[in-house]
Protein backbone atom coordinates (compact mmCIF):
# COMPACT_ATOMS: atom_id res chain seq x y z
CA UNK A 1 0.00 0.00 0.00
CA UNK A 2 1.39 3.43 -0.83
CA UNK A 3 2.48 5.79 2.02
CA UNK A 4 1.56 9.47 2.33
CA UNK A 5 3.02 11.89 4.55
CA UNK A 6 1.93 15.36 5.15
CA UNK A 7 4.91 17.26 6.58
CA UNK A 8 4.09 20.58 8.07
CA UNK A 9 6.21 23.27 10.04
CA UNK A 10 6.70 27.08 9.80
CA UNK A 11 9.18 29.05 7.37
CA UNK A 12 13.05 28.58 9.03
CA UNK A 13 11.89 25.57 11.05
CA UNK A 14 13.83 23.65 8.43
CA UNK A 15 11.19 21.89 6.90
CA UNK A 16 12.57 21.77 3.57
CA UNK A 17 15.93 19.51 4.90
CA UNK A 18 14.07 17.08 6.83
CA UNK A 19 11.76 16.84 3.92
CA UNK A 20 14.57 15.75 1.23
CA UNK A 21 15.68 13.72 4.06
CA UNK A 22 12.58 11.76 5.24
CA UNK A 23 11.57 11.23 1.78
CA UNK A 24 15.09 9.71 0.48
CA UNK A 25 14.90 7.44 3.51
CA UNK A 26 11.44 6.16 2.76
CA UNK A 27 12.05 5.86 -1.13
CA UNK A 28 9.31 8.50 -1.39
CA UNK A 29 8.92 11.68 -4.00
CA UNK A 30 9.10 14.93 -2.51
CA UNK A 31 6.07 16.53 -3.61
CA UNK A 32 6.43 20.63 -3.27
CA UNK A 33 3.44 22.86 -3.60
CA UNK A 34 5.85 25.51 -4.92
CA UNK A 35 7.76 23.51 -7.30
CA UNK A 36 4.49 21.90 -8.67
CA UNK A 37 2.92 25.63 -9.11
CA UNK A 38 7.04 26.58 -10.63
CA UNK A 39 6.44 23.53 -13.12
CA UNK A 40 3.05 24.22 -14.57
CA UNK A 41 3.78 27.80 -14.73
CA UNK A 42 7.04 27.38 -16.79
CA UNK A 43 5.66 24.89 -18.57
CA UNK A 44 2.49 26.51 -19.24
CA UNK A 45 0.69 23.53 -18.49
CA UNK A 46 -3.42 24.01 -18.90
CA UNK A 47 -3.33 24.23 -15.05
CA UNK A 48 -0.51 26.30 -15.29
CA UNK A 49 -2.45 28.86 -17.25
CA UNK A 50 -5.34 28.78 -15.36
CA UNK A 51 -3.52 29.60 -12.29
CA UNK A 52 -1.40 32.29 -13.84
CA UNK A 53 -4.36 34.00 -14.89
CA UNK A 54 -5.69 34.72 -11.16
CA UNK A 55 -2.07 35.31 -10.24
CA UNK A 56 -2.21 38.34 -12.81
CA UNK A 57 -5.36 39.63 -11.51
CA UNK A 58 -3.74 39.28 -7.90
CA UNK A 59 -6.34 36.30 -7.29
CA UNK A 60 -5.77 33.50 -4.90
CA UNK A 61 -5.41 30.57 -6.75
CA UNK A 62 -8.48 28.54 -6.55
CA UNK A 63 -8.03 25.12 -4.41
CA UNK A 64 -9.38 23.24 -7.38
CA UNK A 65 -6.55 24.19 -9.45
CA UNK A 66 -3.91 23.52 -6.79
CA UNK A 67 -5.87 20.48 -5.70
CA UNK A 68 -5.61 19.20 -9.63
CA UNK A 69 -2.15 19.91 -10.10
CA UNK A 70 -1.71 17.45 -6.78
CA UNK A 71 -3.48 15.00 -8.34
CA UNK A 72 -1.97 15.23 -11.68
CA UNK A 73 1.83 14.86 -9.78
CA UNK A 74 0.90 11.75 -8.15
CA UNK A 75 -0.86 9.82 -10.73
CA UNK A 76 2.66 9.73 -12.15
CA UNK A 77 5.08 6.45 -12.00
CA UNK A 78 7.58 7.56 -9.20
CA UNK A 79 5.12 8.12 -6.93
CA UNK A 80 3.57 4.13 -7.62
CA UNK A 81 4.85 3.99 -3.52
CA UNK A 82 3.57 7.36 -2.23
CA UNK A 83 4.66 10.73 -1.45
CA UNK A 84 6.30 12.94 0.93
CA UNK A 85 3.20 16.36 0.72
CA UNK A 86 4.95 19.86 1.18
CA UNK A 87 2.66 22.88 1.52
CA UNK A 88 0.07 20.91 0.76
CA UNK A 89 -3.07 21.43 2.17
CA UNK A 90 -2.46 24.48 3.64
CA UNK A 91 -7.02 24.68 5.04
CA UNK A 92 -8.97 21.89 6.61
CA UNK A 93 -10.89 21.80 3.02
CA UNK A 94 -7.37 21.25 1.08
CA UNK A 95 -7.41 18.24 3.87
CA UNK A 96 -10.66 16.76 3.24
CA UNK A 97 -9.79 17.17 -0.57
CA UNK A 98 -6.66 15.22 -0.22
CA UNK A 99 -7.86 12.97 1.49
CA UNK A 100 -11.02 12.01 -1.25
CA UNK A 101 -8.02 12.36 -3.52
CA UNK A 102 -6.09 9.26 -1.88
CA UNK A 103 -8.70 6.75 -1.72
CA UNK A 104 -8.09 7.10 -6.17
CA UNK A 105 -4.38 5.84 -5.40
CA UNK A 106 -5.76 3.36 -2.61
CA UNK A 107 -4.01 5.00 0.45
CA UNK A 108 -4.62 7.54 2.87
CA UNK A 109 -2.42 9.70 4.98
CA UNK A 110 -0.76 8.04 7.36
CA UNK A 111 0.92 10.80 9.45
CA UNK A 112 1.77 14.56 9.65
CA UNK A 113 5.08 15.41 11.47
CA UNK A 114 4.79 18.49 12.85
CA UNK A 115 8.06 20.34 13.38
CA UNK A 116 7.08 23.41 15.65
CA UNK A 117 9.36 26.29 16.35
CA UNK A 118 8.57 29.32 18.76
CA UNK A 119 7.75 32.24 16.91
CA UNK A 120 10.73 34.17 18.30
CA UNK A 121 13.20 31.44 17.77
CA UNK A 122 12.27 31.35 14.50
CA UNK A 123 12.39 35.48 13.84
CA UNK A 124 16.24 34.94 15.13
CA UNK A 125 16.94 32.73 12.79
CA UNK A 126 15.16 34.53 9.36
CA UNK A 127 15.43 37.56 10.80
CA UNK A 128 19.42 37.71 11.25
CA UNK A 129 20.49 37.45 7.37
CA UNK A 130 22.85 38.99 5.17
CA UNK A 131 23.14 39.06 1.79
CA UNK A 132 26.37 40.36 0.19
CA UNK A 133 25.38 42.63 -3.06
CA UNK A 134 28.07 41.58 -5.35
CA UNK A 135 27.88 37.69 -5.28
CA UNK A 136 24.56 37.32 -2.70
CA UNK A 137 26.92 35.16 -0.22
CA UNK A 138 24.74 34.56 2.33
CA UNK A 139 25.55 35.39 6.17
CA UNK A 140 23.89 35.39 9.79
CA UNK A 141 24.71 37.57 12.59
CA UNK A 142 24.58 35.08 15.32
CA UNK A 143 24.80 31.69 13.42
CA UNK A 144 27.21 32.65 11.06
CA UNK A 145 28.59 36.05 11.26
CA UNK A 146 31.21 38.05 8.59
CA UNK A 147 34.51 38.25 10.22
CA UNK A 148 33.99 42.43 10.07
CA UNK A 149 31.05 43.65 10.30
CA UNK A 150 28.81 44.91 6.95
CA UNK A 151 31.55 43.27 4.66
CA UNK A 152 31.39 39.87 3.17
CA UNK A 153 34.12 37.89 3.72
CA UNK A 154 34.90 36.24 0.50
CA UNK A 155 34.65 39.87 -2.15
CA UNK A 156 34.83 42.70 0.28
CA UNK A 157 31.63 43.83 -0.78
CA UNK A 158 28.84 45.44 1.02
CA UNK A 159 26.40 43.31 3.27
CA UNK A 160 22.86 43.94 2.83
CA UNK A 161 19.57 42.38 4.41
CA UNK A 162 16.56 41.79 2.17
CA UNK A 163 13.37 43.23 2.36
CA UNK A 164 11.63 39.88 3.23
CA UNK A 165 15.02 39.39 5.64
CA UNK A 166 14.08 42.28 7.68
CA UNK A 167 12.55 41.03 11.12
CA UNK A 168 9.45 42.93 10.78
CA UNK A 169 8.83 41.47 7.36
CA UNK A 170 10.22 38.08 8.87
CA UNK A 171 7.63 38.86 12.18
CA UNK A 172 4.65 39.19 9.68
CA UNK A 173 5.20 36.20 7.80
CA UNK A 174 5.22 33.83 10.65
CA UNK A 175 1.98 35.19 12.27
CA UNK A 176 0.53 34.90 9.13
CA UNK A 177 1.20 30.95 8.86
CA UNK A 178 0.58 30.01 12.27
CA UNK A 179 -2.98 31.69 11.69
CA UNK A 180 -3.39 30.00 8.63
CA UNK A 181 -2.09 26.89 9.31
CA UNK A 182 -3.70 26.58 12.76
CA UNK A 183 -6.91 24.98 11.76
CA UNK A 184 -5.16 22.60 9.80
CA UNK A 185 -3.24 20.98 13.01
CA UNK A 186 -6.34 20.95 14.81
CA UNK A 187 -7.70 19.08 12.25
CA UNK A 188 -5.10 16.55 11.95
CA UNK A 189 -4.55 16.22 15.78
CA UNK A 190 -8.19 15.70 16.29
CA UNK A 191 -7.35 12.45 14.13
CA UNK A 192 -4.67 11.58 16.10
CA UNK A 193 -2.31 11.73 12.83
CA UNK A 194 -0.17 14.71 14.07
CA UNK A 195 3.30 13.71 15.40
CA UNK A 196 4.83 17.23 17.09
CA UNK A 197 8.95 17.22 17.03
CA UNK A 198 10.81 20.21 18.85
CA UNK A 199 12.15 21.90 16.03
CA UNK A 200 14.72 23.70 18.22
CA UNK A 201 16.81 20.50 18.54
CA UNK A 202 20.25 20.19 16.72
CA UNK A 203 19.05 18.91 12.83
CA UNK A 204 20.10 15.42 13.77
CA UNK A 205 17.68 15.50 16.69
CA UNK A 206 15.10 16.48 14.36
CA UNK A 207 15.36 13.99 11.79
CA UNK A 208 16.01 11.20 14.56
CA UNK A 209 12.71 11.86 16.37
CA UNK A 210 10.53 12.42 12.96
CA UNK A 211 11.82 9.07 11.88
CA UNK A 212 11.00 7.96 14.62
CA UNK A 213 7.52 9.00 14.63
CA UNK A 214 6.87 7.79 11.34
CA UNK A 215 8.09 4.16 12.16
CA UNK A 216 6.12 4.44 14.80
CA UNK A 217 3.17 4.92 12.41
CA UNK A 218 3.51 2.36 9.91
Amino acid sequence: MAKYIVLLGPPGAGKGTQAKIIAEKHGLVHVSSGDLFRENLKGQTELGRKAQGFMNRGELVPDDITIDMVRDRLKREDCVKGALLDGFPRTPAQADALEEMLKDFNGKVDIVPYIAVPSEVLIERLGGRWTCRLNGHVFHEKFNPPKKAGICDYDGSELYQREDDKPATVANRIKVYFEQTAPLIEYYRSRGLLAEVDGTLPIEKVTEKLMAAIEKAQ
